[in-house]
């Protein structure tokens, strides 16, 4: 089990740093189905910089929830899930909210 963990540690990883390079924009669900004039009205550095972010903080997220294997502590599991589920709440609401990337 451990190995599925560090795989989908790494996918994290992995991701946030194609985002960081301000590269991937067409692995943003919604972004890469849009019209070429909808694609127009956003900034992809900055989106892309912000789908960084989001995939970092999923992989410390994931860390913690790898580490309830490592460690055989249930309570780590549920922490890394509350984890997970706060920081997409508010990853959400940051990146709905505000015309953010948006050029």
């Amino acid at each position: 089990m451990i190995i599925v963990h560090i795989f989908v540690l790494a996918l994290f990883v992995v991701l946030g740093i194609v985002f960081a390079m301000g590269k991937g924009a067409n692995l943003i669900a919604g972004y890469n189905t849009s019209f070429p004039e909808e694609k127009a009205k956003y900034d992809e550095k900055k989106l892309c910089k912000g789908m960084s972010k989001l995939m970092l903080a999923y992989a410390l997220c994931w860390l913690v929830i790898a580490s309830s294997e490592i460690f055989k502590k249930t309570s780590l599991l549920w922490a890394g899930i509350a984890l997970f589920t706060v920081v997409t709440i508010v990853a959400l609401i940051y990146m709905n909210t505000g015309n953010r990337y948006k050029k």
